[in-house]
């Protein structure tokens, strides 16, 4: 099995204000835990920078404009209570999406089998024409469309197991029948959708609400009962893992209580799903993860699935 990892120095320069979760120490705690031996046989590149063109594909022409017009030249400006930007943010965000394509491209043409692309921010909360949440550009958003225009692929899915639900990806592909959207996600908690029912204009929107203090028992039953049975009737040829792993119960921005081992056991299930309809190809996107030690627990589980190991 050969497993792409992209990532970038520059992504370290996003700078958020002091005590924010959100922060560069994210991606040193990852680095450090795979440049253990066991993931050697890891194909490492750098995330190239994205393009315009490519965050077009999902967001609002006035919208990408006006961040990079904002986007400072020294100290933090606030968006929202949560989101800010630094000078490095704006490259930082580029190497996002230039991140999830390289890895789109490189499982699209085989040249690897799956990709893991260790970036921040995050972008899942990011809607067509709104920051919010941390998130500008919405990576696994941009990753799909890419891979429909470029490879023509006709049902790519998108799973998303962070903590928080990914409005901003519900919202893309909302309307979208050639796009399955599937999260799992603490309810009630920030951004306040993601509720059963929302199912999209297609009935490719698949919700899997969990309520604080849920553990590996009721995230696993919702994705055997809910989520995998749906995956696997849409039969997708691409399977794009939005991975947070705020779920640890260590992480101290919400009260699901996963082990690391939970998000091994569900790369596995995303990739047999993938193994049967799309060739195996699977990318998965940092999003979310804010407790270092569970973070690196968290990261190596799933990198290791996705090695095959």
């Amino acid at each position: 099995m050969s497993t792409l990892l992209l990532t970038h120095k520059a992504c370290l320069d996003h700078l958020t204000p002091p005590g924010h979760p959100e922060r560069p120490d994210r991606l040193r705690a990852i680095a450090e835990v795979l440049s253990e031996a066991r993931f050697d046989p890891l194909v490492r590149r750098e995330a190239p920078e994205g393009n315009l063109d490519s965050v077009l594909l999902c967001h609002n022409e006035h919208y990408v404009g006006e961040l990079r017009h904002i986007a400072p030249d020294s100290g933090i400006v606030y968006i929202d209570g949560d989101t800010s930007m630094s000078p490095g943010t704006w490259e930082a965000v580029m190497r996002g999406v230039g991140g999830a394509i390289a890895a789109t491209d490189a499982v699209m043409s085989g040249a690897n089998d799956n990709a893991f692309v260790a970036i921040r921010p995050p972008g899942h909360h990011a809607e067509i024409a709104r920051p919010m949440g941390f998130c500008f550009f919405d990576n696994v958003a941009i990753a799909a469309r890419h891979a429909q225009r470029k490879y023509g692929i006709a049902r790519a899915a998108i799973v998303d197991f962070d903590v928080h639900h990914g409005n901003g990806t519900q919202d893309i592909f909302w309307s979208d029948a050639s796009v399955m959207y599937c999260s799992t996600h603490q309810m009630p908690l920030f951004p306040g959708t993601g509720a059963k029912g929302e199912r999209g204009e297609h009935d490719t929107v698949v919700n899997a609400p969990l309520a604080a203090e849920d553990g590996s028992a009721q995230f696993r039953s919702a994705f055997e009962n809910l989520i995998l049975p749906q995956l696997r009737k849409f039969s997708p040829e691409l399977v794009i893992i939005s991975a947070g792993f705020d779920a640890h119960y260590r992480d101290p921005l919400a009260s699901l209580n996963l082990k690391a081992e939970d998000f091994g056991w569900v790369t596995r299930k995303l990739m047999d799903v993938a193994g049967t309809s799309g060739g195996g190809r699977v990318v998965s996107v940092l999003e979310g993860g804010y407790d270092l030690q569970g973070l690196k627990e968290s990261v190596a589980a799933h990198v290791t699935a996705l090695m095959g190991s």
